[in-house]
């Protein structure tokens, strides 16, 4: 009797570990991770056939079935190893760069995501590139954004290899090239993150124009509901990298343990 009231106070205690846990996270990860937590679960049980929420472009310009434009992103595969590992990077990376680099600036966040969605979707419109989910791609974007933030950090990938967080997308370009896993996904991830990355940083750093701006509804969309802190006022907000050397360097944000 004992033993079965340690046990279920332990239960407990994990529970209300999980739960702070879980209210810890930044919302706009949380949001993304738990709606493909969804997603698969319902899938899982049965509620919905995979080919209702794929990108099938021609159910969507000829039949209208316009939320196939939103729906792929959410479908990270069967519950499986990999679908796991999934998890883990938007727990991480996405995680640590909305609590480093967009600490505050969550509708900025979100616009990266609305940009890196929206990149996606036009790539995968030419043949090559085409895929009916894109949840894997985004994902990888943002392994892509966080390894160009913190670029020096460490990190061990399978207990086997210790490298520099700059070259980790494409070490993991390499394993599915090496596991004969398909490359597609993680390529098309590295091309939006690069692409959102030089438009946001390297640009400017080189003298350009930030074209890539947070539009203001994005903002508006993130104030009227109260979507993470407030941002900083202009008083407090970083000031920009000097050299242009620094965009190659990242922007020296520590990683939370």
């Amino acid at each position: 009797m004992v033993l079965l009231e340690k046990v279920s106070m332990y239960e407990k205690l994990a529970a209300a570990a999980a739960d702070r846990w879980y209210q810890s996270l930044p919302p706009i990860s949380k949001a993304y991770g738990t709606l493909c937590v969804i997603a698969t679960t319902a899938f899982q049980l049965g509620f919905y056939d995979w080919k209702s929420i794929a990108l099938v472009h021609k159910l969507v310009f000829l039949h209208f079935q316009v939320w196939r434009l939103f729906t792929n992103f959410f479908f990270l595969g069967n519950f499986s190893v990999n679908f796991g590992i999934r998890l883990l990077m938007i727990a991480r990376y996405g995680v640590q760069l909305e609590k480093g680099p967009f600490d505050r600036r969550t509708a900025d966040f979100l616009w990266m995501m609305v940009f890196g969605a929206t990149t996606l979707l036009v790539l995968s419109a030419i043949p090559i590139f085409y895929s009916p989910f894109l949840g894997v791609s985004l994902v990888f974007m943002l392994v892509y954004v966080w390894s160009r933030e913190f670029p020096n950090a460490n990190v061990n990938i399978y207990g086997l290899v210790q490298l520099k967080a700059f070259y980790l997308p494409w070490a993991m370009l390499a394993l599915d090239v090496i596991f004969g896993s398909p490359i597609m996904p993680d390529l098309l991830g590295i091309i939006a993150g690069h692409l959102f990355y030089f438009l946001t940083v390297l640009h400017p750093l080189a003298g350009g124009k930030n074209i890539l701006q947070t539009p203001r509804w994005v903002r508006k969309i993130v104030a009227r509901w109260r979507i993470g802190a407030p941002p900083p006022t202009s008083r407090t907000q970083e000031p920009a990298p000097a050299a242009a050397g620094a965009a190659f360097r990242g922007r020296s944000y520590r990683l939370s343990e």
